[in-house]
């Protein structure tokens, strides 16, 4: 495939996270769904490599939030929206358009990072229809514990890929992306 790279050394965390789940062999997405019958098009085989690996992708990063943090996904990408957003905070709506995974209750999943001392919440001065949310010391803290083993994850293609191939799969995917606004 791409040249190897050696893996990037983040600590105990990260290679026990990219420990866990050893490479498996490479096999094509009919065999992965035990397709008996040919796609009906390369187009319908591209779509479901994408979402199958999507799903794969997710799952292993569920296992390792779960198992260092017990946290979600969607947690975890509301924590770290809100520490990029800084000490300002967001309001809850601008933070259920950046989620990666679009979620019907923002509201619900804010609640519970709330229970868990987590996040902040106030109700702006301004517009009193509008809440600001802000991480808390205690989210920035979860976040700092992660963010070694989450690294370690993000950094697994770079083993089997080089950067121009990782390039080149970026940009394939901003295309076929755009292509499903």
């Amino acid at each position: 495939m791409g040249t190897s790279k050696p893996a990037k050394s983040s600590g105990p965390a990260a290679s026990s996270a990219s420990a866990k789940l050893p490479a498996a062999p490479i096999r094509r997405v009919a065999e992965e769904l035990q397709q008996a019958r040919p796609f009906r098009s390369t187009a319908q085989e591209a779509l479901l490599a994408v979402l199958v690996t999507a799903d794969r992708i997710a799952a292993h990063l569920d296992r390792v939030l779960v198992a260092e943090a017990d946290i979600t996904r969607q947690q975890y990408n509301v924590l770290r929206i809100l520490r990029g957003a800084g000490a300002e905070g967001l309001p809850t709506l601008v933070i259920a358009e950046r989620m990666i995974e679009r979620t019907p209750g923002v509201t619900r999943l804010l609640d519970r990072l709330e229970s868990k001392g987590w996040i902040e919440r106030e109700r702006s001065a301004e517009d009193r229809r509008e809440v600001r949310v802000r991480v808390s010391r205690a989210g920035l803290a979860v976040l700092a514990r992660l963010d070694d083993v989450v690294d370690a994850v993000d950094d697994r293609p770079e083993r089997e890929l080089a950067d121009g191939e990782l390039a080149e799969l970026v940009r394939l995917l901003d295309r076929l992306r755009a292509l499903y606004p």
